[in-house]
């Protein structure tokens, strides 16, 4: 799944793939799903649950799906550094469901 927000006048694409675990760890060092679990982030998270976030873990996130959507973005400092606003309390219910696709299973 792809979805596109508008952060700062500039339309970044953001993309879940099987992949985003993977390069999660490449990238951090971290494990995906342990950090999302230890945040409490769930397909069912309500919006009090928010205020939770270890926003320096959902900033590396952010970058995971938009380096997943396009592989020519730089670094995450360099690419943070590009947006003069990074509005991440608006992007946490945005990018919510690429979270829950990633964490999701198929089993009924």
């Amino acid at each position: 799944m792809e979805i596109t927000i508008n952060i700062d006048g500039k339309d970044v694409a953001f993309k879940s793939t099987g992949a985003i675990p993977k390069r999660y760890k490449m990238q951090f060092g971290r494990d995906l799903f342990a950090d999302l679990f230890k945040m409490g982030i769930t397909k069912e998270m309500k919006e009090e649950d928010i205020r939770k976030i270890d926003f320096d873990v959902f900033y590396d996130i952010a970058w995971t799906f938009a380096k997943t959507a396009n592989s020519d973005i730089k670094d995450p400092m360099t690419w943070l550094d590009s947006f003069d606003v990074f509005p991440i309390m608006d992007l946490v219910p945005q990018l919510q469901e690429l979270i829950a696709l990633t964490i999701s299973s198929k089993k009924k």
